[in-house]
């Protein structure tokens, strides 16, 4: 596990030792400015370390302060946070006023957590996010924060992107903007690279792990991912921010926004442009968007409208590199090109590229062309003073295509009769492809939230949303034409999926030190498919399923800053559109079930914090690919009847000074399939072999994962940082099998940010970020595949390599 051990013990050995700094001890009452009531769970938070909630009777203490912390920050959601002057001891009297131009923090509250949740959460705000904001998507921005791991089809974190936590890939793992879903209807995955350059948008994220709160849209199964835009500015402001690096990577960023307007009205906009040529050949991206935003902030009221949109093309890289090409082995090259009967110039692309940035596709236009726009009215009103109401609606528009050359295709394939050109049949030709998707998505959520101010908040909430979406495929040009028509449509299908969920949830505060919590959602979903998919193959699927997913927790209070936890909740979740589109008879897909366990410990004192959170996340009928097939040669998943994940993550914080931080996390895991049997299909017989593994280990499910960020202030405007991330070995597939695997990597990254306020404008910010400084040759992703032939066995790997050492650079100006 290289230095992740010595990181561990060096974090815990640093808590006794810095203990005996100096500190002193804070305590207050935090009220309503205007009638003085208690606000119990209000944020009193003391440097980026520190922070405590108040009590039933909005009291607090917070022990053991830093002498070098100057500054207390109370927040406290619907009212106007503030910051006040931290004195060397006492008590305070901290009074907030009620404020709507807060209402951006009431709206996505009903589908976050805190710390009285029982549950594993991390919070980023748009300050974490800025630092590393160069270009680079959001999977690869949050790639440091626990469980986390992040990989990029282009190798250098532009393009196609995406994210597993614990182990669950982006179609188990929900996301939300502004309380809205935004995950695919139908494969329930996320397409970060139809939100270019989102990142700089972003007011805050919280990551809740596990099956996480009740929420909108696609089930958790691995995690929830809880995005907040633009948040409230009074001053107007304008910011410039343009970077460069690496792989000809650029992006260009203008934000403004007006500041406050009579009291009543805000405007925001933002316009970016983010292009690269990608470290793999031809993984190119030229990626678009704006996002805008307009709010009306009425005495009890709050109307917000968001518009954004992205607009990629994205130069395919999706078919990875073979292993004896990634290995440097010519003989192993030779024969894949012999197996798989590859033409001459495929045959010299593989022989003569570069062996990690080795990309298949030789067309110049074979590219994925995809416009995403979003319509959102958020909206808050203040019934009385304990009852808010949300109300929102959105739509979703996504229009786009990917073409692709194809060399001597079969006319068969494309609904097509053989031409017969100069007395000759013809059976093949080379043509050009699109396949397109046409859509749109729309829905409303809304929550009614409620605050005794005493012991029980509460909150009803839930929301409706239906997709419908054409896919379809054109040819645009064939060699032999003969009688294609211009345009030629030779398949169709229309998906229609509609999701309806209403859940109650609570937290009730029994004794000073007890509270509990308690979720419960409905959720119905149906999906309808009907037409032709692309292997002309006729669908026909009405499926309907009614969840109910209820959830727990207790949190105890050992300590002013201490505090232990357990929550038990369940989620349910239907299969994708081509988990029933690649069914076979006898292997229709069931819903999969998970039942989550979490319970853990945080803790803090003085300059340093600890938390650990120990998990379980047991799953019936999980769907796995398992290396059967259907009619028409395409992998299918199977329902695998018992599997499970279990682990331990631990999070540390140490400011050892002003000058010096550090910020730590590690998750130590298993994930198994009970029994798994491995299907392999013979040529020879028609059939499968199989191979009964037992129990083994859930594919890209890393044992170990770790993170670090080293910071020290030079002075208060320069901050250098070494930022170290470790991931275990990953299976290709769920065979345990050590050759097919993805190696364990250890990276490191440099960050260096320096900010000036000269006199013409606010502040300017340089950043650079080094990237892989020890130039790792690691491979994030993969797929394999394997068959009987000819009496042997053959299998095939392809990995995605990842960047060596790159970098990119960026100058802000804020005005």
């Amino acid at each position: 596990m290289r230095n992740v051990t010595t990181c561990l013990l060096t974090l815990l050995t640093s808590f006794f030792f810095i203990s005996s700094f100096a500190q002193t001890t804070l305590s207050g009452q935090v009220s309503d400015g205007e009638d003085g009531k208690p606000l119990p769970g209000a944020t009193v938070k003391a440097g980026e370390i520190r922070g405590v909630t108040t009590d039933k009777d909005g009291k607090f203490t917070l022990r053991n302060i830093s002498e070098n912390i100057a500054v207390l920050e109370v927040s406290y959601i619907g009212y106007q946070s503030i910051k006040i002057p931290v004195s060397n001891a006492g008590s305070m009297d901290i009074r907030l006023n009620k404020s709507t131009y807060q209402a951006d923090e009431v709206i996505i509250n009903a589908t976050r957590v805190n710390d009285k949740s029982g549950m594993a959460y991390t919070n980023v705000n748009a300050e974490a996010i800025d630092k590393q904001n160069l270009g680079q998507d959001l999977p690869v921005l949050l790639n440091f924060t626990p469980s986390l791991v992040s990989t990029s089809d282009a190798g250098g974190g532009v393009g196609y992107t995406g994210i597993r936590i614990r182990g669950s890939d982006a179609t188990r793992i929900n996301v939300t903007v502004n309380g809205i879903p935004y995950n695919d209807a139908e494969s329930q995955g996320v397409f970060w690279v139809n939100m270019p350059d989102f990142a700089s948008s972003v007011s805050s994220i919280q990551i809740q792990r596990g099956v996480g709160t009740s929420t909108n849209g696609a089930g958790s199964f691995g995690a929830t991912v809880n995005i907040s835009t633009n948040a409230f500015r009074q001053e107007a402001y304008a910011e410039l921010n343009n970077s460069f690096g690496s792989f000809n990577t650029f992006k260009n960023t203008l934000k403004l926004g007006s500041g406050l307007i009579k009291d009543k009205f805000t405007f925001d906009a933002r316009l970016s442009r983010v292009s690269s040529d990608g470290y793999v050949d031809r993984a190119s991206s030229e990626l678009h968007s704006y996002y805008l935003s307009g709010g009306y902030f009425g005495k009890k009221s709050f109307v917000r409208v968001n518009v954004f949109s992205g607009n990629e093309k994205t130069y395919q890289s999706w078919n990875g590199v073979p292993e004896a090409k990634l290995r440097g082995d010519r003989q192993g090259i030779l024969d894949y090109i012999s197996r798989n009967g590859l033409s001459e110039k495929d045959a010299e692309n593989l022989l003569t590229s570069d062996d990690r940035t080795y990309n298949s596709y030789t067309y110049k236009n074979e590219t994925d062309n995809y416009r995403q726009d979003h319509y959102q009215i958020v909206s808050s009103h203040n019934l009385s003073d304990k009852w808010i109401f949300n109300l929102n609606a959105f739509l979703v528009r996504g229009l786009g295509y990917y073409e692709q050359y194809r060399t001597q295709d079969k006319y068969s394939n494309y609904n097509l009769p053989n031409p017969v050109i100069g007395g000759d049949t013809l059976t093949r030709t080379d043509l050009i492809r699109r396949r397109w998707l046409d859509n749109y998505f729309y829905g409303s959520t809304f929550s009614l939230d409620y605050n005794s101010f005493k012991k029980l908040t509460a909150s009803i909430g839930g929301g409706w949303n239906k997709y419908d979406g054409d896919h379809y495929g054109r040819i645009i040009w064939a060699r032999n034409a003969g009688s294609i028509e211009n345009e030629h449509l030779y398949y169709y299908s229309k998906g229609i999926k509609k999701d309806f969920n209403l859940y109650g949830k609570l937290y009730y505060q029994f004794t000073e030190k007890l509270n509990a919590f308690a979720d419960m959602q409905f959720r119905n979903v149906s999906h309808n498919i009907s037409g032709m998919d692309n292997d002309l193959v006729g669908l026909a699927f009405d499926e309907s399923y009614n969840f109910l997913n209820p959830k727990a927790g207790l949190t105890y209070k050992m300590a002013e800053q201490s505090s232990v936890y357990a929550s038990y909740s369940i989620g349910n979740r239907e299969p994708n559109r081509d988990d029933f589109t690649s069914s076979t008879a006898g292997l229709f897909p069931k819903s999969e079930q998970m039942q989550n366990v979490e319970a853990g410990f945080r803790t803090q004192s003085g300059k340093w914090a600890f938390a650990a959170n120990y998990y379980l996340m047991h799953y019936k009928n999980q769907l796995v690919l398992t290396g059967q097939i259907n009619d028409v040669g395409n992998s299918i998943r199977v329902n695998v009847p018992k599997s499970y994940r279990t682990g331990i993550e631990l999070e540390g914080a140490i400011a050892f000074n002003r000058f010096l931080k550090w910020n730590v996390n590690a998750t130590f895991s298993q994930n198994k399939i009970n029994n798994f049997t491995e299907y392999i299909v013979n040529y020879d017989t028609g059939g499968y072999n199989t191979v009964n593994h037992g129990k083994s280990d859930i594919s890209f499910s890393p044992n170990v994962i770790a993170g670090s960020q080293f910071t020290y202030m030079f002075r208060k405007n320069v901050e250098l940082a070494l930022l170290t991330k470790y991931v275990g070995k990953q299976y290709l597939d769920n065979t345990s099998t050590e050759t097919r695997k993805l190696d364990a990597y250890f990276t490191n990254d440099i960050r260096l940010s320096w900010t000036v306020k000269p006199r013409w404008t606010r502040e300017i910010s340089f950043n650079l970020l080094v990237n892989n400084i020890l130039n790792e040759r690691y491979e994030s992703n993969g797929y394999t595949y394997g068959y009987f032939a000819g009496g042997a066995l053959t299998q095939e790997n392809f990995y995605f390599p990842q960047a060596g050492r790159n970098f990119l650079a960026g100058v802000n100006f804020r005005f």
